[in-house]
């Protein structure tokens, strides 16, 4: 959910047992990540003003906590602005629209995403993100996002990996 093309997001995944692992690949990207966290913890994270603010942005980017708003329910929203750590003025709306939403389990939306500066265009991408409990209180999240992939940034594995690795810190922190 970043803008970039070739100037954004998309340096080398992180390392260790908790990374991403590809399911599929092609037009679709569907990745599996474990948390050592409770499925309701990991979902606050997504939803919650808060806690998105402090690990959402692949590496190099990051949301400003006064530009978070929330309304996590069906047909409800996410907004936010994703911004450039280097350059700050280089940033970019997000939109989610929420089209399905069971809490603690299920998050369906598409998100238009605008432009950093002149680096491209505003795009619209669809996600689908699946909160599974695990034993020992850990939970599998199922990520999926459609083929506009290509859009809005270059290697979106990687930038989800650069994001999830810094949710793991703030679980961590959450326990």
């Amino acid at each position: 959910m970043w803008p970039g093309g070739s100037r954004g997001p998309g340096g080398p995944a992180g390392s260790g047992p908790a990374s991403l692992s590809p399911v599929s690949h092609g037009e679709e990207i569907s990745v599996s990540r474990v948390f050592d966290a409770p499925r309701e913890l990991v979902y606050r994270a997504f939803v919650d003003p808060d806690q998105l603010c402090q690990w959402f942005g692949p590496a190099g980017f990051s949301v400003p906590c006064e530009t978070v708003q929330s309304d996590a329910r069906t047909g409800g929203f996410l907004r936010f602005t994703l911004a450039s750590d280097a350059d700050p003025t280089h940033s970019a709306p997000v939109d989610v629209t929420l089209n399905e939403v069971v809490e603690d389990e299920l998050l369906v939306a598409h998100a238009d995403i605008g432009a950093i500066a002149d680096a491209g265009r505003t795009a619209r991408i669809r996600l689908r993100l699946e909160f599974l409990d695990q034993s020992s209180g850990r939970t599998t999240l199922e990520l999926r996002q459609d083929s506009s992939r290509h859009e809005i940034c270059d290697n979106p594995e990687a930038a989800w990996e650069s994001s999830f690795t810094r949710l793991d810190s703030l679980l961590r922190r959450s326990l």
